[in-house]
């Protein structure tokens, strides 16, 4: 399969699966994948790959498959038996400090043994992606984006308190990709 079809086809199974159950969450999956595409000028090859994870990053929220109510997980496990690229089931796995989450939920050896990370380049990369766009696939920063989900789901909940210990990591990585793009 060549990396414009890996893509065709993560767009195709994404809609699938997110546009008409959760069409908020298919908007920001579109906007995220938006940003991938932003970094084409420092990922090269691996541009069309990080567009695909960006595009099924959250397909774990899908209600057919979300079986662990942890959709890095749900979604990882779904695309790999789906028989998809393997990098980008790495990436969905561990999007956005999602190590981080299953210690919350007590699912951190389940997705570690599961799923091994990811190239620390692209996992930033798509950290950049998904935490610089808003729920509805508009632009913003780390910082508006970590206070909106802390509002969204409260600061005492199992989110809320896994995005703000997540907060320091989540903003390096921003910053790291940032750095990149303006290097290019």
């Amino acid at each position: 399969m060549t990396s414009k079809e890996l893509t065709e086809d993560a767009y195709a199974l994404a809609e699938e699966m997110l546009a008409e159950p959760l069409p908020r969450r298919w908007a920001h999956s579109l906007g995220v994948a938006e940003r991938a595409r932003s970094l084409r000028p420092v990922l090269g090859a691996d541009a069309e790959l990080l567009e695909a994870a960006a595009i099924l990053h959250d397909v774990g929220y899908s209600p057919g498959i979300a079986h662990t109510g942890f959709h890095p997980l749900d979604g990882a496990r779904f695309l790999r038996e789906r028989g998809f690229n393997e990098h980008v089931v790495r990436l969905v796995a561990h999007h956005s400090c999602a190590l981080l989450e299953a210690e919350e939920r007590g699912l951190r050896a389940e997705l570690a043994d599961s799923f091994p990370t990811e190239q620390p380049h692209l996992m930033d990369a798509l950290i950049y992606c998904d935490m610089t766009t808003t729920p509805h696939g508009k632009p913003t920063t780390s910082d508006e984006r970590v206070s909106e989900i802390v509002g969204r789901y409260g600061p005492d909940t199992i989110v809320g308190r896994f995005i703000q210990r997540a907060a320091p990591e989540i903003h390096a990585a921003v910053s790291r990709v940032r750095g990149q793009l303006a290097s290019a």
